[in-house]
């Protein structure tokens, strides 16, 4: 039996774009407890995808996250000694970490010298509904699609 839910912890906004998402995104992007390091790496994506697409850099990074975020996902499931791949739909706030954590994930992996760059490209691509976290988005959705059949077993 499983105890009380964690309470969710309010994030306080960004100073630049006062925006409890972009606040979320800096805390994603950190590693080690560098957290001016990340924020100064996410404003600096913004600030080149202001000059490449002539398009504020928060508008395009609120379409990617748009674009990323994923409507169901399949969670494994044993059922009578076998283990089904379960669709099940997600709920807002996991909804949003996936997509956050999809394009740093796809970002690190892109070739390029900094990560502000990397970052830039990644969410641009995003934004235009191509790229790598767009291809895990839809790859995400067809595994619950072809495993429509196990939906009954949705606790």
């Amino acid at each position: 039996m499983r105890r009380n839910r964690a309470e969710q912890r309010s994030v306080t906004p960004d100073p630049r774009y006062h925006s409890e998402v972009v606040a979320k995104f800096v805390n994603n992007v950190m590693e080690r407890g560098k957290k001016s390091l990340a924020a100064s790496i996410v404003y600096d994506a913004f600030a080149i995808i202001e000059e490449r697409t002539k398009r504020p850099g928060i508008e395009v990074f609120e379409e990617a996250l748009k674009n990323a975020t994923p409507l169901v996902e399949v969670k494994p499931r044993r059922v009578g000694g076998a283990t089904y791949q379960i669709p099940m739909e997600i709920g807002a706030a996991r909804r949003q970490a996936l997509a956050m954590r999809w394009l740093i994930e796809n970002s690190r992996k892109r070739s390029g010298r900094d990560m502000a760059a990397r970052l830039a490209g990644e969410l641009m691509d995003a934004a235009r509904n191509e790229g790598a976290t767009i291809k895990k988005r839809e790859d995400t959705h067809r595994m619950a699609e072809a495993n429509q059949a196990f939906a009954h077993f949705r606790y």
